[in-house]
């Protein structure tokens, strides 16, 4: 991507939501969302502490006024964990997340104890690559407003856009809430997305998810991960797409569940 230059961001301008008890589970949120993208699985906070922040520029996290990739974000995500004590926890991340969670994975494996990947890809191919700049415009000139039709028919499956129960209209209103410049910035991130690298030095027990109606692109790209990672395994999440755990968190609760408490391997 032409005038590429990502720089370090400030840890200081993050703001960690601590919540439950257990085994600490940090959780890294998708494209144009937020920390709030996680209340669906507050029934685990009866055996987890669950962490979440929003990524610059999203909610409650000041714009960084500078280009980021995503090892300026697992670099953030670092020395947020050292400021607030955490060593060696459980991560999980989604979409723009999952790249993050992954590439922290590979990159700190000793701050890693499960991870949990979901609907998310190592690389992006070249249709999908270039894109991001034309999203990135796209919103920096008519406002994220404009993406939301096109972005809802990724994130979920068509019935429950018909039916726009309340997990369909919390997206929908936070990507209307949603900074033009902050989501322009992410995706120019994942437009210069490439963590096979970081994914090949994964030792931490992994579980990937993703949507039985995710694209083919995405399953492919689980596939490689479980082959890459050598203690992971996949699951697929039924009738759901890109937000599988926000369309059917009852399921990922579940898988969930069962994978941070296990103690045989994957």
């Amino acid at each position: 991507m032409d005038n590429w230059n990502p720089r370090p961001l400030d840890p200081g301008t993050i703001t960690l939501h601590r919540r439950g008890t257990g085994k600490p589970l940090v959780l890294l949120h998708c494209l144009g969302q937020s920390w709030r993208f996680w209340d669906v699985l507050d029934p685990l906070m009866d055996r987890n502490e669950l962490i979440a922040y929003s990524f610059p520029g999203h909610a409650g996290t000041p714009l960084p006024g500078r280009q980021y990739g995503v090892e300026e974000l697992t670099g953030q995500l670092r020395a947020v964990a050292l400021r607030e004590g955490l060593t060696k926890f459980h991560l999980m991340g989604i979409s723009l997340g999952g790249s993050v969670a992954r590439h922290f994975a590979g990159t700190y494996p000793d701050m890693v104890d499960r991870l949990v990947l979901a609907d998310c890809t190592p690389v992006y191919d070249p249709d999908a690559r270039a894109n991001w700049p034309v999203r990135a415009a796209a919103a920096r000139r008519d406002g994220v407003k404009s993406l939301i039709p096109m972005l809802m028919q990724v994130f979920f499956t068509p019935g429950s856009i018909e039916e726009n129960g309340p997990n369909v209209r919390h997206v929908r209103e936070t990507f209307e809430a949603c900074d033009g410049e902050a989501h322009g910035l992410a995706c120019e991130t994942l437009a210069t997305l490439d963590t096979r690298e970081q994914t090949r030095k994964i030792t931490a027990r992994t579980l990937i998810l993703l949507g039985s109606n995710e694209r083919q692109s995405f399953k492919d790209a689980a596939k490689w991960m479980h082959e890459a990672i050598a203690d992971s395994r996949v699951v697929e999440v039924p009738i759901a797409a890109h937000a599988s755990v926000r369309e059917r968190p009852a399921f990922a609760i579940e898988q969930l569940r069962a994978f941070l408490d296990q103690e045989t391997t994957c």
